[in-house]
């Protein structure tokens, strides 16, 4: 017996699915009246679809011809007035927000915005159709063969924070036709790089679909970084050879690559807000749909969003709708196109379901049980404009640490009173961490990313030097954590050079031997510079683009044997907070003075105290002394006695450092670092 052809479309799921070789469309929306799919011809021409069936708050209905490769948007109908939330225009066509492809670009002017510009209480009905992207139904099939997610633990994770654009943008081993795009990032060349340098995983800044934004445009700026979504499934398309739907095969194609050769992928994903704005943005897709649902409203004051995101709007994760669009994008991600974990941009904004942050919200919850979430890594940037929430996530996430970079810089910059806190620090935060029994794996540690000065910047420049970005210096945080060594920009004062790079070096060094998961910001190890700029996010160009023509290749070597030597020894990423060796474990470790005493609350207390000594064991294993000297002067540290074999110089940032194997003591050099190894 035959089945007889679908005669009813579905509710579920959402977007585009195809029923018995039909294409199923459907939308969710409480306050739409009608909801019409249009579909584009290549001359332009425009076909409207109206929905004609409703479940629940769902309108769905068949698209007949619609396939793989047709260009589409949606316009709504249904009620405008701001002051109550409701800003239906069927006149503005809207992006879906389940496509999982976007072809073209905004124009701006009057007709993207669902209000006349010049009185906003009013609504414009000058049709977008002409000045807005469109939609791309694409084809699912790929050939992922042997692919396996590489699933590296989280105690062997080094992750890599880098732009698909910038790094492979001036790259010379990568041909120029694919350079900027996901196939640049997944050839050889650009993967050799990241291999050779040991990382374990790429985190790739924003490739959800963004928008280029009106007042950079106007300056013949762009959006580099990309925190500006508007499509939640589809990656961007300015990062592929085309946009007509191909660009999802080819970011497939560059994760399989990365798989490949034992790289994760994870992404930064930016659901807290939308490139819609405020009450006085444009109107792209949500605002048009259901505008209450998908953003957070002032109460009492509909016509005016709730923002903890700096942007102007916040995304409703108090609603079923924004949050179970967030949660059909992660696992899209995951499943469709083999994503290996996620950073949440400003995620406590997703946790405040009625105003303050909850570790309960609905938002973790789901995502904690959910089981095709389950095996991949969450990091949450656990801040927004509302507040610091550093350990308020669950136990099985992992947060940026900003005191890391705080605690971690004021130390090499001879801070006073530092000492105690940047050893809690290097010992992955116990104190941040410890008393929930959550382990130092929770903390991602940092010492750049991409806001901020480059590492070669944060150690050459005092001040922050963003003219380009027109907007007169006043942009980007002024960050007295930076120290140039003695002189502003680039110098040819051997001295001061030499402190710089013993700086970089220290700070890598104190990175990439801290308990936690290191996260080193992309080209960092090859000495990238933006010329002092601290706030590059409109700096699509070379202030941006990696600069593989002046590469400090000693700086580089150096990269990669800390990694190396992290990798390598169990002794250097300890899945648990260490132990006292008196308490037992596997993991134990000693803090000394650099007189080999034990410190007294006396010397945590002293703001003068620059110098420490860590000798970390892992049972079975090689040892390690890690001598640390921030002081204006050299000073000799009484070795620990050594757990195995004489201790040897394994790695320092003082190129002229020796170590005599049957000494007793060792001068270390004005802020620098030394690490000895016990074999």
């Amino acid at each position: 017996m035959t089945s007889s052809p679908t005669t009813r479309s579905l509710p579920y799921p959402l977007g585009f699915s195809f029923i018995d070789g039909r294409a199923n469309y459907a939308l969710y929306s409480e306050t739409a009246d009608d909801v019409y799919v249009c579909t584009f011809d290549e001359d332009g021409t425009e076909t409207r679809v109206h929905l004609d069936e409703r479940t629940g708050h769902v309108f769905h209905g068949f698209v007949d011809g619609a396939g793989v490769g047709t260009r589409y948007g949606l316009r709504v109908e249904g009620p405008w007035d701001p002051a109550h939330g409701l800003q239906h225009n069927v006149n503005k066509l809207l992006l879906d927000p389940h496509a999982t492809a976007v072809q073209g670009g905004y124009d701006w002017g009057q007709a993207v915005f669902g209000h006349d510009l010049n009185h906003p209480e009013e609504r414009d009905d000058t049709d977008s159709a002409a000045s807005t992207p469109r939609c791309v139904i694409t084809d699912d099939s790929f050939d992922w063969g042997d692919d396996r997610a590489p699933r590296t633990l989280l105690s062997e994770s080094i992750i890599y924070e880098v732009h698909v654009k910038g790094f492979t943008m001036l790259h010379p081993d990568i041909p120029d036709e694919i350079r900027g795009t996901y196939a640049a990032l997944g050839h050889p060349a650009a993967i050799k790089h990241l291999t050779d340098l040991g990382v374990t995983a790429v985190e790739l800044l924003p490739v959800q679909q963004f928008v280029q934004d009106s007042h950079l445009e106007e300056k013949g700026l762009r959006n580099y970084w990309g925190y500006n979504s508007i499509g939640f499934f589809a990656p961007h398309n300015e990062y592929a050879a085309s946009d007509d739907g191909s660009q999802v095969a080819e970011f497939k194609q560059m994760v399989k690559a990365l798989h490949a050769a034992g790289l994760d992928v994870i992404l930064d994903v930016v659901y807290n807000h939308t490139a819609e704005g405020n009450d006085l943005g444009p109107t792209l897709s949500f605002k048009g749909i259901d505008n209450a649902s998908y953003y957070r409203l002032v109460e009492g004051d509909e016509q005016h969003y709730f923002d903890t995101t700096g942007t102007g709007n916040s995304l409703n994760v108090g609603h079923p709708a924004a949050l179970g669009l967030i949660m059909d994008s992660l696992r899209y991600w995951v499943t469709e196109m083999h994503i290996d974990g996620f950073r949440f941009d400003l995620a406590t904004t997703l946790t405040r379901q009625g105003g303050d942050a909850e570790l309960h919200s609905a938002f973790l919850t789901l995502i904690q049980q959910d089981p095709v979430l389950a095996p991949v890594k969450m990091i949450a940037e656990p801040w927004d404009t509302a507040g610091y929430q550093l350990g308020g996530f669950p136990a099985d996430w992992s947060e940026w640490n900003g005191k890391f970079r705080d605690d971690v810089r004021d130390y090499w910059n001879g801070t006073d009173s530092v000492l105690g806190t940047v050893s809690q620090r290097i010992l992955g935060s116990p104190d941040v961490y410890e008393a929930d029994r959550r382990s130092p794996l929770s903390s991602v540690n940092f010492v750049t990313a991409h806001d901020g000065f480059t590492l070669a910047d944060l150690t050459a420049y005092n001040e922050k030097h963003n003219a380009a970005n027109g907007e007169d210096n006043n942009d980007g945080e002024s960050d007295n954590r930076s120290s140039n060594g003695g002189a502003e920009g680039p110098t040819d004062d051997e001295a001061v050079n030499a402190r710089r790079d013993r700086k970089r070096r220290n700070l890598l060094a104190t990175l990439l031997l801290s308990a936690g998961v290191p996260m080193v910001l992309g080209g960092d190890e090859l000495g990238r510079t933006q010329g002092g700029n601290n706030n590059a996010y409109c700096q699509d160009n070379e202030v941006s683009w990696f600069d593989w023509k002046h590469v400090d290749l000693e700086l580089l070597e150096f990269t990669r044997s800390l990694i190396a030597l992290r990798r390598e020894n169990l002794a250097l990423h300890p899945a648990w907070f260490r132990q006292a060796p008196d308490v037992g474990g596997q993991d134990t470790v000693r803090v000394l003075r650099s007189d080999n005493r034990e410190f007294t609350d006396e010397d945590w207390d002293n703001p003068d105290a620059r110098s420490i000594t860590f000798v970390f064991e892992h049972e079975g294993a090689d040892s390690f002394a890690l001598l640390l000297n921030a002081a204006e002067n050299g000073v000799e540290f009484a070795l620990p006695d050594a757990p195995g074999s004489d201790w040897e110089l394994a790695i320092s940032s003082d190129p002229e450092q020796q170590v005599d194997g049957t000494g007793t003591t060792l001068i270390v050099r004005d802020g620098s670092m030394t690490l000895l190894r016990s074999r």
